[in-house]
């Protein structure tokens, strides 16, 4: 694939490019200030986290549910800020002792800091936010907050606060649960994932050079789900892509309709759920589509049916290698985008923050 659009994207890729460096700061930042110690002495008598979000904080808050139930052994769930808003007796519907944690890149997203607002105020709920800024009105809603600068972003798309935030959640859960040993292998992830972007760049630059696709599918389980969702939403903000996202078996149960050469169906592969998964990506390919597969290990029934595959080879415990997964998706989005035309640092229709006033469009922040 040539470099026509070179240039374009820039920000969205030296952000993607920069993630294990980042992860490094973020939590040495943590550590060194005691923020996650404090909040676990705060938050100490919660027995279910709800996490809340918009967009790809939504799809954060659904793998970070999952990591903290696994995590800490107590109940977790993840929830859209608007169905806070509009339904909240079915989120909080036989809830007691609920800590929710209230996830923006921005500090600024309103249904977000409505939501704040009404857990703290209305249900009378001690809340937690997490954002990449500073001075943001997130901070003034909430309880107490952690704040990754480091984190922080030029682009409109979410791709290093993704993974930071993500990292940052694991690492409080580990710490309110006083596994010391989670926690160490989450230090090393930064080291462990230092090689991977550049060269993964390098490869699907190539792959999505040399094929067409006309539909996205992406799948995973348990914590790889809010992933799969996130990966699906990257391809579509910065090339305009049509993608889905599915737990891995349910997308036998009709969606597999789809399957023809030009689609292309990635599967994030754990390992606790693998053997039934790759009977689905067996399926897959024997349907006709073409597939990349994302693994820690990659055996040989992997090797035989995907056309594309990353494997991590990271020695720490899957939940700990979360954040890495979700790279190839960004990189994908990046690298259909410039093949498509399209500018990842500009993508249409979007702003970096929806911010919404009664009565007023949303508001574009300045990238």
């Amino acid at each position: 694939m040539t470099h026509n659009n070179i240039g374009q994207g820039g920000h969205t890729l030296a952000e993607t490019l920069s993630q294990p460096q980042c992860w490094a700061k973020c939590l040495a930042e943590l550590q060194g200030s005691g923020e996650l110690e404090a909040i676990r002495k705060r938050f100490a008598a919660g027995a279910e986290w709800l996490f809340v979000g918009c967009g790809s904080s939504y799809y954060l808050a659904q793998s970070a549910a999952a990591a903290w139930a696994v995590i800490t052994g107590l109940r977790a769930k993840a929830v859209a800020a608007s169905e806070v808003l509009l339904f909240p007796e079915t989120v909080l519907a036989g809830s007691s002792d609920v800590v929710p944690v209230l996830i923006s890149r921005s500090g600024r997203t309103t249904e977000v800091l409505r939501a704040a607002e009404y857990l703290e105020g209305k249900c009378e709920l001690r809340t937690l936010g997490i954002t990449c800024s500073s001075g943001q009105p997130l901070e003034h809603a909430v309880s107490a907050i952690i704040r990754l600068p480091a984190a922080d972003e030029q682009s409109t798309v979410m791709t290093r606060s993704f993974s930071s935030m993500l990292l940052a959640l694991e690492a409080l859960a580990a710490t309110m649960a006083g596994k010391q040993d989670f926690l160490q292998a989450l230090r090393q992830m930064p080291g462990l994932a230092e090689p991977l972007p550049a060269s993964l760049h390098a490869r699907i630059l190539e792959f999505v050079g040399t094929n067409h696709f006309a539909d996205y599918v992406y799948l995973g389980q348990g914590p790889f789900y809010g992933l799969a969702c996130e990966a699906a939403l990257k391809i579509t903000e910065m090339s305009c892509s049509y993608a889905q996202a599915f737990h891995a078996l349910e997308f036998r149960h009709g969606p597999k309709a789809i399957l023809a050469p030009e689609v292309l169906v990635t599967f994030l592969i754990s390992e606790s759920g693998q053997q039934p998964e790759l009977d689905v990506l067996e399926e897959v390919k024997q349907l006709g589509a073409t597939t990349l597969v994302v693994a820690n290990k990659a055996g040989e029934r992997v090797r035989a049916n995907a056309d594309f595959v990353v494997e991590l080879g990271f020695d720490v415990p899957e939940y700990a290698r979360l954040s890495a997964y979700i790279l190839p998706g960004q990189l994908l989005g990046i690298a259909t985008a410039l093949k498509k035309g399209f500018n990842p640092d500009q993508p249409r229709n979007l702003s970096r923050v929806v911010v919404l006033e009664p009565g007023e469009k949303p508001q574009h922040a300045a990238i």
